[in-house]
């Protein structure tokens, strides 16, 4: 009988070593910029436009961030709609996800009053998580039109 265990150990240690699939890459893998541009974006627009924002501008660029007055330029997704009157950012100065992140949101066109940490507590970034996060900010703000 020990020697049917040990056929069957080796017959399923073959098997695992030789058969495992491997996972593709997660998107949030991708280059910054790529992951920004192809993954990011769309997937933004596509929550907030289900959220009922229809007008919305989504750019991905790196500016300063005035409040700050950082001596650098720091990547950001700014997002607009109703004309401009609404707006919000989602700082990333290391050109990371994973990395520091920082969110901000003004209305009728004025400078953002306070630069909040975003998504700091989270262990794993992913891209749901990312989108959840600015969708869970604007409607806190009552920006969204289930408000």
């Amino acid at each position: 009988m020990a020697e049917d265990d040990k056929k069957a150990k080796t017959t399923t240690a073959a098997n695992k070593g030789g058969t495992k699939k491997e996972k593709p890459p997660a998107v949030e893998d991708k280059p910054f910029a790529d992951f920004m541009h192809q993954d990011y974006l769309p997937a933004l627009k596509q929550e907030l436009e289900n959220q009922g924002i229809e007008d919305l501008d989504l750019k991905f660029e790196k500016r300063r961030v005035p409040p700050l007055d950082t001596k650098g330029d720091c990547w950001q997704v700014i997002g607009t709609w109703q004309g401009g009157n609404r707006r919000f950012v989602v700082y990333f100065p290391k050109a990371d996800i994973k990395g520091p992140r920082a969110f901000s949101c003004a209305a009728d066109g004025t400078q953002p009053s306070t630069i909040e940490p975003f998504l700091m507590d989270e262990r794993k970034i992913n891209l749901s998580l990312l989108v959840f996060g600015v969708v869970q900010r604007l409607n806190a703000q009552k920006w969204l039109a289930r408000n």
